[in-house]
Protein backbone atom coordinates (compact mmCIF):
# COMPACT_ATOMS: atom_id res chain seq x y z
CA UNK A 1 0.00 0.00 0.00
CA UNK A 2 1.32 3.57 -0.75
CA UNK A 3 1.96 5.82 1.90
CA UNK A 4 1.24 9.27 2.50
CA UNK A 5 2.99 11.29 0.28
CA UNK A 6 4.28 8.86 -2.04
CA UNK A 7 3.56 8.16 -5.36
CA UNK A 8 2.70 4.60 -6.46
CA UNK A 9 4.66 3.50 -9.43
CA UNK A 10 3.07 2.56 -12.40
CA UNK A 11 3.89 -0.34 -14.63
CA UNK A 12 5.28 0.56 -17.36
CA UNK A 13 3.44 0.88 -20.85
CA UNK A 14 2.65 -2.16 -22.72
CA UNK A 15 4.30 0.00 -25.80
CA UNK A 16 7.88 0.30 -23.66
CA UNK A 17 7.77 -3.61 -22.71
CA UNK A 18 7.44 -4.25 -26.22
CA UNK A 19 10.25 -2.09 -27.54
CA UNK A 20 12.46 -3.42 -25.14
CA UNK A 21 11.46 -7.18 -25.75
CA UNK A 22 12.45 -6.39 -29.51
CA UNK A 23 15.50 -4.70 -28.84
CA UNK A 24 17.17 -7.82 -27.06
CA UNK A 25 15.47 -9.66 -29.73
CA UNK A 26 17.63 -7.74 -31.92
CA UNK A 27 20.95 -7.06 -30.28
CA UNK A 28 20.68 -11.46 -29.62
CA UNK A 29 20.11 -11.59 -33.32
CA UNK A 30 22.73 -9.24 -34.43
CA UNK A 31 25.55 -11.13 -31.89
CA UNK A 32 23.92 -14.76 -33.36
CA UNK A 33 24.96 -13.49 -36.99
CA UNK A 34 28.23 -11.43 -35.97
CA UNK A 35 29.24 -14.62 -34.43
CA UNK A 36 28.40 -16.72 -37.07
CA UNK A 37 30.09 -14.91 -39.93
CA UNK A 38 33.27 -14.39 -38.13
CA UNK A 39 33.82 -18.10 -37.51
CA UNK A 40 32.88 -18.67 -41.09
CA UNK A 41 34.06 -15.88 -43.11
CA UNK A 42 36.25 -13.55 -41.29
CA UNK A 43 38.11 -15.25 -39.54
CA UNK A 44 39.31 -17.50 -42.15
CA UNK A 45 39.86 -14.37 -44.64
CA UNK A 46 41.93 -13.12 -41.86
CA UNK A 47 44.02 -15.73 -41.61
CA UNK A 48 44.75 -15.76 -45.26
CA UNK A 49 45.17 -11.98 -45.18
CA UNK A 50 48.12 -12.73 -42.37
CA UNK A 51 49.57 -15.50 -43.74
CA UNK A 52 49.67 -12.75 -46.97
CA UNK A 53 51.44 -10.11 -44.52
CA UNK A 54 54.12 -12.54 -43.24
CA UNK A 55 55.87 -12.00 -46.79
CA UNK A 56 55.97 -8.33 -46.74
CA UNK A 57 54.98 -5.38 -49.26
CA UNK A 58 57.81 -5.54 -51.33
CA UNK A 59 57.77 -9.71 -51.51
CA UNK A 60 54.02 -9.36 -51.95
CA UNK A 61 54.59 -7.19 -54.60
CA UNK A 62 57.16 -9.15 -56.26
CA UNK A 63 54.87 -12.58 -56.25
CA UNK A 64 51.84 -10.25 -57.70
CA UNK A 65 53.88 -8.74 -60.80
CA UNK A 66 55.70 -11.49 -61.75
CA UNK A 67 55.28 -12.22 -65.25
CA UNK A 68 53.21 -15.14 -65.15
CA UNK A 69 50.66 -14.60 -61.92
CA UNK A 70 50.55 -10.97 -63.91
CA UNK A 71 49.23 -13.29 -66.85
CA UNK A 72 47.04 -15.58 -64.99
CA UNK A 73 45.23 -12.48 -63.19
CA UNK A 74 45.00 -10.22 -66.36
CA UNK A 75 43.20 -13.59 -68.03
CA UNK A 76 40.82 -13.94 -64.62
CA UNK A 77 40.04 -10.09 -65.14
CA UNK A 78 39.32 -9.74 -68.80
CA UNK A 79 37.84 -13.36 -69.28
CA UNK A 80 35.62 -12.23 -66.28
CA UNK A 81 34.31 -9.01 -68.08
CA UNK A 82 33.60 -10.82 -71.24
CA UNK A 83 31.58 -13.26 -69.19
CA UNK A 84 29.41 -10.26 -67.51
CA UNK A 85 28.91 -8.80 -70.60
CA UNK A 86 27.62 -11.96 -72.25
CA UNK A 87 25.34 -12.34 -69.12
CA UNK A 88 23.88 -9.29 -69.22
CA UNK A 89 22.95 -9.29 -72.38
CA UNK A 90 21.83 -13.48 -72.65
CA UNK A 91 20.97 -13.38 -69.25
CA UNK A 92 18.32 -10.65 -69.83
CA UNK A 93 17.02 -12.15 -72.69
CA UNK A 94 16.43 -15.62 -70.94
CA UNK A 95 15.19 -13.82 -68.23
CA UNK A 96 12.46 -12.65 -70.80
CA UNK A 97 11.61 -15.59 -72.56
CA UNK A 98 11.26 -17.17 -69.20
CA UNK A 99 8.88 -14.59 -68.14
CA UNK A 100 7.15 -13.37 -70.87
CA UNK A 101 6.54 -16.42 -73.50
CA UNK A 102 5.02 -19.60 -73.12
CA UNK A 103 6.07 -23.01 -74.59
CA UNK A 104 6.17 -26.68 -74.24
CA UNK A 105 9.27 -27.17 -71.50
CA UNK A 106 9.37 -24.45 -70.39
CA UNK A 107 9.05 -25.97 -66.60
CA UNK A 108 12.43 -28.13 -67.47
CA UNK A 109 14.26 -25.07 -68.86
CA UNK A 110 13.49 -22.87 -65.65
CA UNK A 111 15.01 -25.77 -63.95
CA UNK A 112 18.04 -26.34 -66.14
CA UNK A 113 19.24 -22.53 -65.44
CA UNK A 114 19.64 -23.64 -61.82
CA UNK A 115 21.56 -26.46 -62.57
CA UNK A 116 25.46 -24.87 -62.36
CA UNK A 117 24.24 -24.18 -58.68
CA UNK A 118 23.36 -28.20 -57.79
CA UNK A 119 26.24 -29.56 -60.29
CA UNK A 120 29.09 -29.82 -58.06
CA UNK A 121 32.00 -27.75 -60.56
CA UNK A 122 34.62 -30.33 -61.38
CA UNK A 123 31.72 -32.39 -62.77
CA UNK A 124 30.75 -29.56 -64.95
CA UNK A 125 34.69 -29.41 -66.11
CA UNK A 126 34.45 -33.09 -66.70
CA UNK A 127 31.23 -32.54 -68.74
CA UNK A 128 32.73 -29.77 -70.76
CA UNK A 129 36.23 -31.80 -71.77
CA UNK A 130 33.57 -34.86 -72.68
CA UNK A 131 31.85 -32.59 -74.84
CA UNK A 132 34.48 -29.54 -76.78
CA UNK A 133 37.59 -31.99 -75.69
CA UNK A 134 39.71 -33.92 -78.34
CA UNK A 135 37.13 -36.39 -78.18
CA UNK A 136 34.19 -34.50 -77.96
CA UNK A 137 30.68 -35.31 -79.15
CA UNK A 138 30.51 -32.19 -81.10
CA UNK A 139 33.75 -32.94 -82.92
CA UNK A 140 34.61 -29.57 -81.59
CA UNK A 141 38.10 -29.27 -79.91
CA UNK A 142 38.52 -26.30 -77.47
CA UNK A 143 40.19 -27.82 -74.60
CA UNK A 144 43.42 -26.31 -73.57
CA UNK A 145 42.00 -23.08 -75.07
CA UNK A 146 40.84 -19.44 -73.97
CA UNK A 147 37.57 -20.19 -75.58
CA UNK A 148 37.48 -22.88 -73.23
CA UNK A 149 38.19 -21.26 -70.13
CA UNK A 150 35.08 -18.63 -71.20
CA UNK A 151 32.80 -21.87 -71.84
CA UNK A 152 33.02 -22.82 -68.57
CA UNK A 153 32.84 -19.55 -66.96
CA UNK A 154 30.13 -18.91 -68.55
CA UNK A 155 28.40 -22.13 -67.49
CA UNK A 156 28.88 -21.84 -64.11
CA UNK A 157 27.65 -18.23 -63.71
CA UNK A 158 24.89 -18.54 -66.10
CA UNK A 159 22.19 -18.14 -63.26
CA UNK A 160 23.10 -14.87 -61.97
CA UNK A 161 21.16 -12.50 -64.32
CA UNK A 162 17.92 -14.55 -65.39
CA UNK A 163 17.14 -15.11 -61.36
CA UNK A 164 18.11 -11.10 -60.76
CA UNK A 165 16.29 -9.82 -63.65
CA UNK A 166 13.64 -12.44 -63.21
CA UNK A 167 11.35 -11.26 -60.32
CA UNK A 168 11.98 -7.42 -61.10
CA UNK A 169 10.48 -8.52 -64.83
CA UNK A 170 7.30 -10.56 -63.12
CA UNK A 171 6.44 -7.44 -60.88
CA UNK A 172 6.43 -5.09 -63.45
CA UNK A 173 2.92 -4.08 -64.68
CA UNK A 174 2.25 -4.24 -68.59
CA UNK A 175 0.22 -1.25 -69.23
CA UNK A 176 3.33 1.27 -69.43
CA UNK A 177 4.22 -0.80 -72.24
CA UNK A 178 0.77 -1.36 -73.78
CA UNK A 179 0.15 2.50 -73.51
CA UNK A 180 3.64 3.13 -75.73
CA UNK A 181 2.81 0.87 -77.95
CA UNK A 182 -0.72 2.19 -78.43
CA UNK A 183 0.97 5.62 -79.41
CA UNK A 184 3.38 3.74 -81.67
CA UNK A 185 6.45 2.67 -80.41
CA UNK A 186 7.92 0.30 -81.43
CA UNK A 187 8.96 -3.37 -79.69
CA UNK A 188 12.41 -2.32 -79.11
CA UNK A 189 11.92 0.73 -78.46
CA UNK A 190 8.95 0.26 -75.61
CA UNK A 191 12.02 -2.49 -74.51
CA UNK A 192 14.63 0.32 -74.07
CA UNK A 193 12.80 3.29 -73.03
CA UNK A 194 10.20 1.64 -70.48
CA UNK A 195 11.17 -1.85 -69.40
CA UNK A 196 15.07 -1.34 -69.71
CA UNK A 197 15.22 1.60 -66.80
CA UNK A 198 13.52 -0.65 -64.34
CA UNK A 199 15.04 -4.04 -65.55
CA UNK A 200 18.54 -2.52 -65.26
CA UNK A 201 19.69 -2.38 -61.68
CA UNK A 202 19.01 -6.33 -61.52
CA UNK A 203 20.52 -6.62 -64.81
CA UNK A 204 23.92 -4.81 -63.04
CA UNK A 205 23.52 -6.77 -59.73
CA UNK A 206 23.45 -10.19 -61.86
CA UNK A 207 26.49 -9.13 -64.10
CA UNK A 208 28.54 -8.18 -60.74
CA UNK A 209 27.63 -11.66 -59.08
CA UNK A 210 28.65 -13.41 -62.78
CA UNK A 211 31.86 -11.45 -62.55
CA UNK A 212 33.16 -12.24 -58.52
CA UNK A 213 32.00 -15.71 -59.16
CA UNK A 214 34.25 -15.86 -62.78
CA UNK A 215 37.06 -13.97 -61.19
CA UNK A 216 37.09 -16.98 -58.41
CA UNK A 217 36.47 -20.15 -60.37
CA UNK A 218 38.48 -23.39 -59.88
CA UNK A 219 36.71 -26.10 -60.23
CA UNK A 220 35.38 -25.94 -64.22
CA UNK A 221 38.30 -24.19 -65.29
CA UNK A 222 41.20 -26.68 -64.28
CA UNK A 223 40.67 -29.46 -66.41
CA UNK A 224 39.71 -28.19 -69.61
CA UNK A 225 42.11 -25.36 -69.43
CA UNK A 226 44.94 -27.45 -69.25
CA UNK A 227 46.59 -25.19 -66.77
CA UNK A 228 49.12 -23.44 -69.33
CA UNK A 229 51.07 -20.97 -68.27
CA UNK A 230 50.49 -16.97 -70.26
CA UNK A 231 47.83 -19.14 -72.53
CA UNK A 232 45.51 -20.66 -70.27
CA UNK A 233 45.99 -20.22 -66.40
CA UNK A 234 43.59 -18.13 -64.26
CA UNK A 235 44.42 -16.89 -61.21
CA UNK A 236 42.38 -19.09 -59.22
CA UNK A 237 44.81 -22.17 -61.10
CA UNK A 238 48.23 -20.31 -60.31
CA UNK A 239 46.90 -19.75 -56.94
CA UNK A 240 47.09 -23.77 -56.78
CA UNK A 241 50.53 -24.16 -58.79
CA UNK A 242 51.96 -21.85 -56.09
CA UNK A 243 50.83 -24.04 -53.27
CA UNK A 244 52.06 -26.93 -55.15
CA UNK A 245 55.52 -25.44 -55.78
CA UNK A 246 55.66 -24.83 -51.79
CA UNK A 247 55.00 -21.13 -52.02
CA UNK A 248 51.60 -20.61 -49.54
CA UNK A 249 52.69 -17.08 -49.11
CA UNK A 250 52.61 -16.35 -52.11
CA UNK A 251 49.48 -18.02 -53.32
CA UNK A 252 48.09 -16.34 -50.13
CA UNK A 253 49.02 -13.39 -51.41
CA UNK A 254 47.35 -13.60 -54.95
CA UNK A 255 44.63 -14.63 -53.06
CA UNK A 256 44.38 -11.26 -51.06
CA UNK A 257 44.62 -9.57 -54.78
CA UNK A 258 41.19 -11.58 -55.73
CA UNK A 259 39.59 -11.37 -52.52
CA UNK A 260 40.10 -7.07 -52.68
CA UNK A 261 38.63 -7.15 -56.39
CA UNK A 262 35.75 -9.24 -54.94
CA UNK A 263 35.01 -7.33 -52.40
CA UNK A 264 34.97 -4.28 -54.01
CA UNK A 265 32.49 -5.78 -56.65
CA UNK A 266 29.89 -6.63 -54.17
CA UNK A 267 30.09 -3.20 -51.99
CA UNK A 268 29.38 -1.53 -55.68
CA UNK A 269 26.39 -3.84 -56.15
CA UNK A 270 25.40 -3.12 -53.08
CA UNK A 271 25.05 1.24 -53.38
CA UNK A 272 23.98 -0.35 -56.80
CA UNK A 273 21.01 -2.40 -54.95
CA UNK A 274 20.52 0.93 -52.55
CA UNK A 275 19.71 3.07 -55.61
CA UNK A 276 17.88 0.72 -57.27
CA UNK A 277 15.42 0.46 -54.11
CA UNK A 278 15.81 4.50 -54.17
CA UNK A 279 14.45 4.68 -57.57
CA UNK A 280 11.07 2.42 -56.98
CA UNK A 281 10.67 4.80 -54.14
Amino acid sequence: MATAGTVPARPAPPKVLRRARVRRSTWLGVGLVTLYLSVIVLIPLAAVAWHAAELGPAAIWRVVSSPDTRAALQLSLVSSLAVAAINAVVGTIIAWVLVRDTFPGKTIVNALIDLPFALPTIVAGLTLLALYGPKGAFGVNLAYTRAAVMLALLFVTLPFVVRSVQPVLMELEQDVEEAASSLGAHGFTVFRRVVLPSLLPAIVSGAGLSFARALGEFGSVVLISGNIPFKTQIAPVRIFALIESGDSAGAAALAVVLLLVSFGVLLSLAFVQRWGRKGDE
